[in-house]
């Protein structure tokens, strides 16, 4: 039995790109591609200002709301932000800069430490960076869970029910998954369950190997590349072998997903993934 990882890592990558070309009749409104909102009260800002302004916004807010504010791990597009296009010199962006955000979906600290000059320069910064972003054609900078849900709910269900439902449980394994993983994360770890993070022994192939003068070796599969496989067995210990001097058989629980691969129609697979963001 092959094990189709690299594959399967294609595939999904393939699928990011699907995401973001959806024919117009199956989507739903996406916030990625609705228009900015208009700064409400007209402002300008000195070129220095928004230079000096470049360097604290990179060190305290860039990881998470983007070099360019336009959303990174976790932050959201500051130049989208209504709380931006409502803001007026800082009358809104400092003090949630001050108090953070501990109750957002992804916390933002406080931030008390940062002095008025430079809070009035990281203000300057994110607002050229609004005026840059509506300058621009287009607007698509990321890609939302919202985004992904392009699929029909009902369809979706009678896929899994169909394909997924020996295995898998929306009242069982997959109760909550919706609210543990979203958006592109879930889309990956449908495709191949190896992408995610904290693969469990049940998801991990199972060996057999039989060796030229007749000794067998079971345990989980460790590591595996055109000449040498290695398992863990049951007790822990590590053994390594040449692959073309033993008979392999491979237990793989995960064969259904790689299987399906090759089946899904782009539709198949974003009616699943539409239903999937209904477990929560």
């Amino acid at each position: 039995m092959t094990i189709r990882v690299a594959a399967a890592a294609a595939l999904a990558l393939a699928a990011t790109a699907l995401a973001l070309a959806q024919p117009p009749a199956r989507r739903a409104d996406s916030p990625a591609a609705a228009a900015i909102p208009e700064t409400e009260r007209e402002q300008s800002y000195a070129p220095a200002l928004v230079a000096t302004g470049e360097r604290p916004y990179t060190a305290q807010c860039g990881f998470c709301h983007g070099l360019d504010a336009a959303g990174a791990s976790g932050g959201p597009d500051l130049t989208r932000s209504a709380l931006v296009a409502r803001d007026f010199r800082g009358d809104e962006i400092i003090p949630v800069i001050r108090a953070g955000r501990p109750d957002a979906g992804v916390p933002m600290p406080p931030f008390p430490a940062i002095s008025d000059e430079e809070l009035e320069a990281i203000v300057a910064f994110i607002h050229d960076r609004k005026t840059r972003a509506e300058s621009l054609e287009g607007g698509r900078r990321a890609v939302t869970a919202e985004d992904v849900q392009s699929g029909d709910v009902a369809a979706g269900r009678r896929y899994f029910e169909t394909h997924c439902a020996a295995c898998h449980s929306a009242d069982g394994d997959l109760d909550g998954i919706a609210s543990r993983i979203d958006g592109l994360d879930l889309m990956r770890r449908m495709l191949n369950p190896r992408l995610g993070q904290g693969q469990s022994l049940r998801g991990t192939p199972r060996v057999t190997l039989t060796t030229a003068n007749g000794e067998r070796f079971a345990g989980l599969l460790a590591y595996r590349d055109e000449f040498t496989i290695a398992l863990t067995e049951p007790d822990g210990r590590y053994r390594s072998f040449v692959t073309r001097n033993v008979e392999l058989e491979i237990d793989d629980p995960l064969t259904a997903h790689f299987d399906l691969l090759g089946q899904y129609t782009d539709e198949d697979m974003h009616d699943v993934l539409t239903y999937l963001h209904t477990l929560r």
